[in-house]
């Protein structure tokens, strides 16, 4: 489903429909990320019921240092807010059900019906069907030493995600669409058996949102992962750093500034220029017709650099602040597990379960 297909409708549809959205947390924001994922995520929150939350039980898959994941599971929660993600608490506590725009942004462990939701899908996954996902064969290919139950079961986890708050809508990257069709498969399983339980929720496919490449090897995607501390951009970077690892990024033969594919890496700079400055590509090679490439490479980093000032001093701010995070935080939490709890209650009812 194209993002533009969503965009069809009259407004009042649109915010009857809920919207979800999971970020592991990674400890910073990548320009990549920025520019791929919460861009979208920031226009979408005006648009729908929006939940976002930090999915730090899916990080759990692989062996973190607990107080590294703990400080980065925090600085994560402050840079999506200094993003521009902001929690309606209050209209979600006062609204009727679905008639306006929201924003919840808790932390996943932090609504225990999902994990307990997790157990019952479990119990309609089979195993084959784990076992053949992408991801899960990718990675116990990189982490044989730590093959465990959680990467298997990771795809169960996410439908839960997904279904215990009836969502409508997930945004998904190619990685991800096999997961949400087990959720669909799911969804449509269960309620084959037991009536209409869950919402079937369909993926939104933004056709915006550039890939965003390594600044080191442009051929490869910007991760924070990247051993090459110049190849990745933070939006919690200082200026200073910015413009610097713009100066060093790899460009190519030649000295056009122009979009195309034998130029991988001045390409890579201009789709950077292009999202930060809201100019067309056609716009932006005229600017710099003529101009070489170290100018070019400066002029870049000076744009992201202060796209990201006022982010960073605001990250900065509300790191300062834990009571206010904390209480944003449970609030959001709060009222997430009020609406997962009304979805397991009734999913246990139809399995059989004693409910008093």
């Amino acid at each position: 489903m194209e993002e533009n297909n969503v965009k069809k409708g009259k407004s009042k549809k649109k915010l009857e429909r809920t919207l979800l959205t999971g970020f592991q947390p990674t400890g910073i924001i990548t320009l990549g990320n920025y520019l791929g994922t919460v861009q979208n995520c920031l226009k979408y929150q005006d648009s729908f019921n929006s939940i976002f939350f930090i999915a730090d039980l899916h990080s759990l898959t692989v062996r973190r240092d607990p107080k590294e994941l703990n400080k980065a599971s925090m600085s994560f929660y402050a840079q999506l807010l200094a993003c521009g993600i902001t929690p309606q608490l209050k209209e979600l506590e006062t609204a009727d059900s679905k008639k306006i725009s929201k924003t919840l942004l808790f932390f996943q462990s932090h609504v225990p019906q999902v994990s307990e939701l997790q157990w019952i899908l479990n119990c309609y996954a089979a195993i084959g069907e784990l076992e053949r996902m992408t991801q899960f064969k990718d990675k116990s290919a990189k982490h044989e030493d730590n093959i465990n139950m959680g990467l298997l079961d990771y795809p169960v986890l996410m439908a839960s995600d997904i279904l215990a708050y009836q969502t409508d809508l997930v945004p998904v990257g190619v990685d991800q669409k096999q997961h949400l069709e087990l959720t669909r498969d799911l969804a449509i399983r269960f309620n084959h058996i037991y009536g209409d339980i869950f919402r079937v929720p369909e993926p939104i496919i933004a056709k915006s949102g550039a890939k965003i490449y390594s600044l080191q090897d442009p051929t490869a995607k910007m991760s924070k992962s990247d051993p090459n501390p110049n190849a990745t951009i933070s939006i919690i970077d200082s200026e200073q750093d910015i413009v610097k690892k713009f100066k060093r990024a790899v460009t190519d033969s030649g000295s056009e500034i122009v979009m195309r594919e034998d130029k991988p890496g001045i390409s890579n700079l201009i789709t950077i220029y292009s999202c930060i400055t809201g100019k067309t590509v056609e716009d932006v090679e005229k600017e710099f017709a003529g101009s070489g490439y170290g100018n070019f490479k400066v002029q870049v980093g000076e744009a992201v650099a202060a796209k990201f000032k006022p982010i960073r001093e605001e990250v900065e701010r509300l790191l300062t602040d834990e009571t206010y995070l904390e209480t944003l935080a449970k609030e959001s939490a709060k009222v997430a597990r009020r609406i997962a709890k009304k979805t397991l209650d009734n999913v246990q009812k139809k399995v059989g379960l004693v409910k008093f």
